[in-house]
């Protein structure tokens, strides 16, 4: 099989490499004191040019986004951009696709290759025309001088000759006056195929000679394999073999059906030592308040506050364990053939992948190849990894045939890394004018990262902890400020005389957690803004004047302003009627987008109705407008399923939400009217909107709740858990 890099190199094209600045282990930045050389950018001889991505698609359309800039720099048709999925045998290491910092990281590089690739062509047809580079203009490729076609376009230049360039810094970009593609809303590349059933998918991978394989996985993760019998399962038709590593279980076989037929007979015959050590969803937040855990300060402000004159208001909100419940279970494609290792995986790094696997198989990480299949969008951190390390392990077990592994629908709803519970305990102190004077907020939460970052975390891959030598766990991860964990979004925009904010980090976890869209700013964001609205009904105010008055935040102060014209706020109706308007409102990570929500909702006997949600974002320069309202949308409608519908439940010895009625999520008829509107913020950087939304739509809900009907709900989900 050809590598990437080696089919450029018998092509006619100019190719740009980089050094990408480094990218960081946590949920967050780069990873400092390393980099790598990547190509990024091809303009190829037959008029087309490839985009080898860093960051992966699953759904959320940063493909097409990083296509713009490229098509926007090089004065070309947005049509002639193709783009080539992440594979480390060749693509620029992006780290991880999270965290909504793609268009942050990946977008300047993208642009300066494709700036300094139009400056270097037209210096090439300025040579050749014998004319100044800068009298030169370009149109869809096509080079200009003053402003008439000439005989010379980007294609003859490059001819059969192939080139390569090394970035650099100091490149003049586009000024914003003069985009055509930037700001326009384009027909996303990824999207045909899936309307038109295209493969698309990793899950519609077929490749030569492949096998299939199916993992055998108790009922806990701390179960201990004690009785094992493979006797019938070895004998059933196609079954090529049965694993055993510890307390790690397969079959593989040559059909799919006869894999998963022989993987149910072979768990019947298993014998597990379960510890009965998960909590019970009954006292769930009791044991998280109890549990094992280390308290770390988040924020702290001092002022002085005479709590003599305020009056102090204490609330508790809670969110229960969530899972990604993507719509196809994970899966992954390995083959292991003369002491080389390829993986075809949907997780959301192949970098940090490679180095995952290669330091739980024994493998030197030059010999392993991990290469990027989109599959349905999670959000975070899922089963993906952990498929692909399944896979891995299975190919290496078995060399020479590609080994595909397939998780069933309950695999992936009870072996995914969970989002985790939090319990929230929030007080401050209100004078008699109304305003906040002090704020205290506790947070008892387990830690929401666990991914495989290159070496680091890898024993969390559930092969590593089942294998015989079971690799022990590493330390819990903490991601500090200003990003958090936990505590993302745990610190108020608003402006208080004195804050103090702490997190409560659980240190012995019996299930798996991690990253799941938003991290903990999804329950920080539902807490203050539900609490800033109990605390603007004792002041007797509006909710957005309220809010308003404890804002410093120019842009958030428009923002806030922008919702409540869009919405028609002052003409909502009178509370107590069954029909009711809330507010949301936060800005991602306090140094991201800004995303405000107006949910109007209907209550009758319990019975909660989302009718529409009005959303205003403020993302700075948008590339693509389309893109970043259906990530809007998206959010509103993840996190309403999230407020309304999720929870995973337990007893001591399972996980009992296993499937889709186990684990209802919300249906299409279920889902309200969504209007978005976007801030004309052309001047400002662009911000990342995929994880903006979800706080501001859950207080929005639950205000709305509380605004028709006057019961104040502060356990998610707020359906089947009131609480007043």
């Amino acid at each position: 099989m050809s590598t990437r890099r080696e089919f450029l190199q018998a092509s006619g094209a100019l190719a740009f490499c980089f050094a990408l600045p480094a990218c960081s282990g946590d949920e967050e930045s780069a990873k400092s004191g390393h980099t790598l050389l990547g190509n990024r950018l091809q303009i190829n001889a037959d008029g087309s040019v490839d985009l080898m991505l860093g960051k992966v698609e699953f759904g959320q359309g940063i493909g097409t986004t990083l296509a713009q800039l490229a098509a926007e720099e090089l004065d070309l048709d947005f049509s002639r951009v193709r783009l080539s999925y992440v594979d480390t045998d060749s693509s620029p290491n992006e780290f991880y696709t999270f965290s909504s910092i793609s268009v942050q990281q990946a977008g300047p590089p993208t642009r300066k290759a494709a700036a300094q690739a139009r400056a270097h062509l037209l210096q090439l047809a300025a040579d050749r025309l014998g004319v100044a580079a800068e009298s030169l203009t370009v149109a869809d490729g096509q080079v200009l001088a003053n402003g008439a076609q000439t005989a010379i376009d980007y294609w003859s230049l490059i001819g059969d000759e192939h080139a390569t360039l090394e970035l650099v810094e100091d490149v003049t970009l586009k000024p914003v006056d003069d985009y055509s593609v930037i700001g326009k809303s384009v027909l996303r590349i990824d999207i045909p195929g899936k309307v038109f059933g295209e493969p698309s998918f990793l899950q519609d991978l077929r490749l030569p000679d492949m096998v299939h394989a199916r993992v055998v996985r108790p009922s806990a993760e701390r179960a201990v394999l004690e009785g094992f019998n493979a006797t019938v399962a070895e004998a059933m038709p196609g079954v090529l073999k049965v694993v055993r590593d510890g307390s790690f279980v397969a079959v593989i076989a040559e059909r799919e059906e006869q894999a998963r037929n022989a993987a149910k007979a072979l768990g019947e015959k298993l014998e597990w030592r379960v510890p009965g050590d998960l909590p019970d969803s009954e006292a769930l937040y009791d044991w998280l308040r109890n549990v094992d855990s280390r308290t770390e300060p988040v924020a702290e402000k001092t002022g002085n506050v005479d709590r003599g004159a305020v009056k102090t208001v204490s609330a508790t909100y809670q969110r229960p364990y969530q899972a990604h419940a993507s719509i196809s279970p994970s899966a992954a494609v390995a083959r292991f053939a003369d002491g080389q290792l390829t993986v075809w995986s949907h997780a959301q790094g192949m970098y940090p992948l490679r180095a995952g696997i290669a330091k739980v198989l024994g493998l030197d990480i030059a010999d392993v190849r991990c290469v990027h299949r989109e599959a349905s969008g999670c959000y975070g951190h899922n089963g993906a990894d952990d498929a692909a390390c399944d896979a891995a392990a299975l190919a290496v077990k078995f060399p020479g045939r590609h080994v595909r592994v397939q998780w069933e629908r309950a695999d992936e709803m009870t072996w995914e890394p969970y989002g985790s519970a939090m319990h929230i305990e929030v007080s401050a102190g209100i004078d008699d004018a109304g305003q906040i004077r002090s704020w205290d907020y506790d947070l008892w939460s387990c830690p929401h990262t666990s991914r495989p970052r290159d070496e680091v975390q890898a024993e969390n891959m559930i092969y590593a902890r089942q294998r015989e030598g079971a690799l022990p766990l590493p330390p819990i991860q903490s991601i500090p400020q200003p990003n958090g964990g936990a505590d993302r979004n745990g610190v108020p925009l608003y402006t208080f005389d004195r804050v103090n904010v702490r997190k409560h980090l659980a240190t012995d976890v019996p299930m798996r957690v991690s990253a799941l869209r938003g991290l903990g700013a999804y329950a920080n964001v539902f807490a203050i803004e539900s609490f800033m609205d109990e605390l603007a009904d004792i002041a007797n105010e509006d909710p957005f004047s309220f809010r308003l008055r404890h804002l410093q935040d120019e842009r958030a102060i428009a923002l806030l302003e922008e919702l409540e014209r869009v919405s028609d706020w002052k003409n909502r109706p009178a509370p107590g009627t069954g029909g009711g308007w809330g507010l949301g409102f936060a800005r991602f990570k306090n140094r991201s987008a800004w995303v405000g929500v107006v949910m109007r909702v209907t209550v009758k006997d319990g019975d909660i109705q989302l009718r529409w949600a009005k959303a205003v974002c403020d993302a700075g320069l948008i590339i693509n407008p389309d893109g970043v309202r259906a990530q809007i949308e998206g959010g509103i409608v993840q996190s309403s399923s999230w407020t309304l519908k999720e929870q995973v439940r337990f007893s001591n010895e399972q996980k009992q939400s296993v499937d889709w009625n186990s684990y209802p999520i919300l249906r299409f008829d279920e889902i309200p009217d969504i209007d978005v509107t976007l801030m004309d913020r052309n001047d400002q950087a662009s911000m990342g909107v995929g994880e903006a939304a979800q706080g501001p739509t859950a207080a929005a809900i639950a205000n709305a709740v509380f605004h028709a009907t006057g019961k104040r709900l502060r356990r998610l989900p707020l359906v089947g858990n009131e609480r007043s």
